[in-house]
């Protein structure tokens, strides 16, 4: 074997820390939603727990929350922000609009025709194309740190689709049991090309809202983690 095929390296994607987001708009791929000041601690925690790790590579989704998330992280291993367009959140066509606990979205007819189909999903960007462009991402990523270690910043259903492909489980999933807390680190180590495990951790996990982690109960008049 070559030495590139020898070589280890860890690519850790992470997502985005709490955003400023008061009306509970569903912002997916909109521009002008930047992290809150929870979200900025958040930031700093996890570039803190990343401080001594061999860290050579570090590259974000182009939207706001995703590239402020990136920052504190590169500027302690002194790097620049890359931007990568296929780290992006998933298209949805509710964006723009508040959809969740209460607000009587599912009563409306006029979005009946975008819940028709849960495998694809019929409300957006289909689950496969997520799996194809994060492979790519996350591809790009593990060359430019090869034997090193990157950092992806990117959004809760990407990074999760991506996670259930490598752990070869099916991508359609009841969202409330996504383990992908806000500024976790979802971890793919890489022997070669070849991915061999995937870790998951949660640095920040004491500032993150309790409605707002894996498996909480929706709350009614709570803030949302839409578009995250």
């Amino acid at each position: 074997m070559t030495q590139s095929e020898n070589d280890i390296t860890v690519v850790h994607v992470m997502r985005h820390g709490e955003v400023h987001n008061p009306e509970g708009v569903l912002y997916g791929r909109l521009p002008g939603y930047h992290l809150s000041d929870l979200g900025r601690r958040m930031a700093d925690r996890v570039a803190e727990h990343l401080a001594d790790r061999d860290i050579t590579h570090v590259v974000a989704s182009p939207l706001e929350r995703a590239q402020e998330t990136a920052a504190p992280i590169a500027k302690a291993h002194g790097l620049d922000v890359a931007s990568d367009e296929r780290l992006i959140e998933a298209g949805n066509v509710f964006q723009g609009k508040t959809f969740g606990v209460g607000d009587g979205a599912l009563r409306k007819p006029a979005n009946w025709r975008h819940l028709t189909n849960p495998f694809r999903p019929s409300w957006g960007e289909p689950y496969v194309d997520q799996v194809v462009r994060m492979m790519a991402a996350l591809g790009r990523a593990r060359d430019a740190a090869r034997g090193h270690e990157a950092v992806c910043v990117s959004h809760q259903l990407p990074i999760w689709i991506v996670r259930s492909f490598v752990e070869r489980r099916r991508l359609w999933h009841d969202p409330r049991k996504r383990q992908c807390t806000l500024a976790s680190l979802t971890s793919f180590t890489y022997r070669g090309d070849r991915i061999v495990s995937v870790g998951y951790s949660e640095p920040a996990f004491d500032l993150v809202p309790a409605h707002l982690r894996a498996g909480a109960r929706p709350v009614k008049g709570a803030a949302k983690g839409y578009g995250a």
